[in-house]
């Protein structure tokens, strides 16, 4: 498969990249916030692991808010 260039890219193809990157900076500032935030017994693990695991990939921020946080009563 050919590489494109970013000119070579429509305008949907552009807004979709541009999208997608603003809503992973989104998705990673909020789950550094409220790692920060968040009590330490509040959160399954280490806060430095979720936090380092927030940095890795797209899926960090998203498995911590569906796995990290304990349920609070």
């Amino acid at each position: 498969m050919a590489r494109k260039k970013w000119s070579d890219l429509s305008t949907g193809q552009k807004r979709g990249i541009a999208l997608s990157g603003a809503v992973q900076i989104g998705l990673l500032i909020a789950a550094l916030t409220d790692i920060h935030r968040r009590p330490a017994g509040e959160i399954r693990g280490s806060k430095w692991v979720w936090t380092a695991a927030s940095f890795i990939n797209f899926a960090g921020p998203i498995s911590y808010f569906a796995f990290g946080r304990r349920r609070v009563s």
